[in-house]
């Protein structure tokens, strides 16, 4: 006689189109999770299409209302929030967009939690909040959006009860990776032999394998439950930074291809990272499984064939 199924999870997640997002989404259906979505007007699905079919989709109209029906709607159990816009570096006709996708949004989905009494949500937060490993200097206004939104949670846990982790996220990396972030670069730079300009190469970075990031936010679920205080932080990180004229060796060991870098070629972006933050608090169950040679590999271009 076959055992009884047990009930669904049921998540809802923000961001499940982007890059962490997307995989995380991915990575729940498979474990047998209801997944629930909240997509933009004309947003593009392409990097879940193969769960599409498997997850029920809910388009945001931009109020606060819209976003009450929602979580109405899905009756989530938890909360993933991922979505947010990124900018290394704003320009002023960006300042809308990073108050709007990060501090607006994201109150929208605090207030529909509170409305619908919906208690655990897990949000994502950067390194990038902490300059030079200070408890707060944001490197740019994005990391002062992610810490103004942390601020607006207080509220929110004092006053409707809700129980909130936040992961603070280093850089992440990973195959099929569409962000042109510096793993993608330095592929493209090996297989082109074209040379690449970069900065001195002192600054310090700090890779996670997305594998180990969607670990975290799964191992955050059963540590939400278990948590008495309304709102614990969290660093994930690889514990092993790299100065990044030190990446240029790894990659090739990885690889067996040479890097044609120019170093000090560019000079460094303004409040460059230099040293990554060290004093957060690191995730209970949680540790990086994806060796950094074997994470390399992994992303390397469908061209590329190893020998």
């Amino acid at each position: 006689m076959d055992k009884p199924k047990q009930a669904l999870r049921r998540a809802l997640i923000t961001g499940a189109t982007g890059y962490v997002g997307s995989n995380l989404t991915k990575r729940l259906v498979i474990e047998g999770w209801d997944v629930h979505i909240v997509v933009r007007p004309k947003s593009i699905l392409d990097a879940i299409d193969a769960v599409l079919p498997s997850i029920t989709s809910h388009e945001h109209d931009g109020t606060t209302n819209g976003m009450i029906r929602i979580v109405g709607d899905a009756q989530p159990e938890v909360v993933f929030h991922l979505a947010s816009s990124f900018l290394a570096q704003h320009r002023p006709e960006d300042v809308e967009t990073l108050i709007s996708s990060n501090l607006l949004f994201s109150t929208q989905l605090a207030e529909a939690m509170a409305v619908n009494q919906v208690k655990l949500l897990i949000n994502t937060s950067t390194s990038w909040q902490h300059h030079e490993n200070a408890e707060y200097n944001p490197v740019n206004l994005y990391a002062a959006t992610k810490q103004a939104f942390e601020d607006i949670l207080a509220y929110y846990i004092d006053a409707h009860g809700l129980n909130v982790i936040t992961l603070a996220l280093f850089d992440t990396y990973g195959p099929n990776d569409p962000r042109p972030k510096l793993i993608s670069l330095l592929w493209k730079t090996a297989l082109s032999q074209e040379p690449l300009a970069m900065s001195p190469g002192e600054q310090m970075i700090d890779l996670v394998h997305i594998d180990d990031v969607v670990d975290a936010f799964i191992i955050s679920v059963g540590q939400l439950l278990q948590q008495s205080e309304g709102h614990m932080r969290y660093g994930v990180s690889s514990g092993m930074p790299l100065r990044l004229f030190d990446l240029e060796a790894a990659f090739e060991q990885a690889t067996g291809l040479k890097l044609p870098i120019d170093w000090g070629g560019r000079p460094y972006r303004p409040r460059e990272v230099m040293t990554p933050w060290t004093s957060y608090t690191p995730l209970p169950g949680w540790q990086p499984r994806v060796a950094f040679a074997k994470g390399i590999q992994q992303t390397c271009p469908e061209s590329h064939v190893f020998k």
